[in-house]
């Protein structure tokens, strides 16, 4: 993709998602899956096993997005761990891109998929990602490596190399509903 170009925000589905991570948020599946569970009272069904990569603790944040500008020009990376987020007050915009061979991303396998409240995406390592808030602010639930979290508050509180993620600039990108 070049400077400036439109990138198209869609809904979330299962099967656009699929080279980036996996969706969250799923119907029930079958009563027959032997993973699931319904009942007059609760369900409950198997979804995804979040993998924090070796020696990875998984940690539970709460994440808090105000930003809803469509100028995306900068993502960032996490080498070792899945990443899942999930709205739950508000609407996001997640913005995903594989790595190329090199580990940069590449632009042209960029998305951008509305999630909802009910839904959520959890991203591979090595997922390129910026994430916009879609009228206001937007509140999440995020999965994650607890080294991760404590990695990126440090570069971001104290200016510290990171080592477990990357940030890098992009010809920047403008999001179309």
């Amino acid at each position: 993709m070049t400077a400036g170009q439109p990138l198209r925000i869609e809904p979330i589905s299962e099967a656009a998602v699929t080279p980036f991570g996996w969706m969250l948020g799923k119907p029930l599946p079958s009563a027959t899956d032997a993973t699931a569970f319904a009942s007059p009272a609760s369900d409950f069904w198997h979804e995804h096993v979040f993998n924090a990569g070796d020696g990875g603790e998984p940690e539970i944040l709460w994440v808090t997005y105000r930003s809803d500008d469509p100028a995306v020009t900068r993502l960032e990376v996490h080498h070792l761990t899945q990443q899942a987020v999930v709205p739950v007050i508000g609407s996001i915009v997640q913005i995903v891109a594989a790595s190329d061979a090199a580990g940069e991303p590449d632009l042209s396998t960029v998305r951008a998929f509305t999630i909802t409240p009910g839904q959520g995406l959890c991203m591979r390592p090595g997922i390129w990602h910026a994430t916009r808030s879609v009228g206001g602010e937007s509140t999440c639930l995020m999965l994650t490596r607890g080294s991760t979290t404590i990695d990126l508050v440090r570069h971001l509180n104290q200016g510290a190399a990171v080592e477990e993620s990357r940030m890098t600039d992009i010809p920047q990108l403008h999001l179309e509903r």
